[in-house]
C-alpha cells in the first residue's frame, strides 16, 4: 500500500540520509506537519537528509467504537497491559517495509535511515526499529509505548548479543494523562533489558503532546546519527599549454 506522504527534500546538494516521522492516531501527515511547523516557526528539513511524514491509512479503531480513523493499527483498547492485534500490526509492516525499501533503491543504506513518531507513531517507530528491520540507525518516540509481552520483546529476546540494533531516543511529557509517564519509562527498561542502548528524556510541563525543546532535541540527535557527509572539492582545472608543443601530463 502506498501511503500519503509530505515530503522535504534535503535543502543541500545531496540526499544523503532519511528521517520517517509516524503521527499519532487520528492525525495525518500534513497535521503533523503544520504542527511542527507551527513549534519550529519552519519545516523540519535539513541539509542532507529527506524528510518523510506519512498519513496512516484509514481504517476501523476499536477504541473510537469502530469507526473509522488514520490510524497506524488497532487496539483493543489503549492499556499497556492490553495484548497487541498482531494482523492488524502485520499489515502496516508490509507498507512499512515498502517504505523502507523504496528508500534502499534511492541510494539511501538503512544505516542512514531514522524512524520515529509520536505517540502510536512512536510506537510503530519502535516496531520497526527493533523488530522489522534492526539495521536502521536510531527510533525516536514521544509520549509512546509498548503493550505488555509485545512481539517486539519476543523479537529481541532472539538477537544474539553482538548484533546491531538501533540507538533509542524517547520522551515522555510528567503531566501525560493520556499515556501515563510510568508506561512509556516501563517501555524504554524492558528495551534496556533486552540490548537496547539509548535515552529516556521527561519534560516536565508536557502533556500528551510534542514541545518544540523535544523537537529540537530530536533534530540535535538525527544529525549526530546521520552526519552531513563531507563534500571532495573538485579539482582544480589543467593549466592552458600551447597546443603546439608536447607536454607530459601529470596524475591528477
Amino acid at each position: 500500500m502506498r501511503l500519503i506522504e509530505k515530503v522535504f527534500k534535503p535543502t543541500g546538494p545531496k540526499h544523503a540520509g532519511t528521517l520517517i516521522f509516524f503521527h499519532g492516531s487520528g492525525d495525518s501527515g500534513s497535521g503533523l506537519t503544520e504542527w511542527i511547523r507551527f513549534l519550529l516557526g519552519r519545516d523540519l528539513e535539513f541539509p542532507h537528509i529527506k524528510v518523510i511524514i506519512p498519513t496512516a491509512p484509514v481504517q476501523p479503531y476499536t477504541p473510537m467504537g469502530g469507526e473509522n480513523s488514520n490510524v497506524w493499527f488497532n487496539r483493543k483498547r489503549i492499556e499497556m497491559d492490553c495484548p497487541e492485534i498482531r494482523t492488524s500490526l502485520a499489515s502496516i509492516y508490509d507498507t512499512v517495509n515498502e517504505l523502507l525499501v523504496r528508500e534502499m533503491a534511492t541510494g539511501t543504506p538503512l544505516d542512514r535511515i531514522v524512524v520515529g513518531g509520536f505517540s502510536m507513531g512512536g510506537a510503530l517507530a519502535m516496531h520497526t526499529g527493533f523488530h522489522l528491520n534492526r539495521d536502521l540507525a536510531g527510533v525516536f518516540a514521544i509520549s509512546s509505548f509498548l503493550n505488555t509481552g509485545s512481539i517486539v520483546y519476543e523479537s529481541l529476546g532472539c538477537v544474539s548479543q553482538d548484533e546491531h540494533l538501533p540507538e533509542l531516543l524517547m520522551m515522555h511529557g510528567e503531566r501525560d494523562d493520556l499515556v501515563p509517564l510510568e508506561w512509556g519509562q516501563t517501555t524504554f527498561d524492558e528495551l534496556a533489558k533486552l540490548g537496547v542502548r539509548g535515552q529516556f528524556v521527561p519534560h516536565r510541563n508536557a502533556l500528551h503532546e510534542i514541545k518544540k525543546d523535544q523537537l529540537l532535541r530530536v533534530i540535535d540527535w538525527v544529525q549526530k546519527l546521520i552526519p552531513e557527509p563531507k563534500y571532495e572539492a573538485s579539482p582544480p582545472p589543467a593549466p592552458k599549454t600551447d597546443s603546439t608543443k608536447s607536454t607530459k601530463k601529470g596524475k591528477l
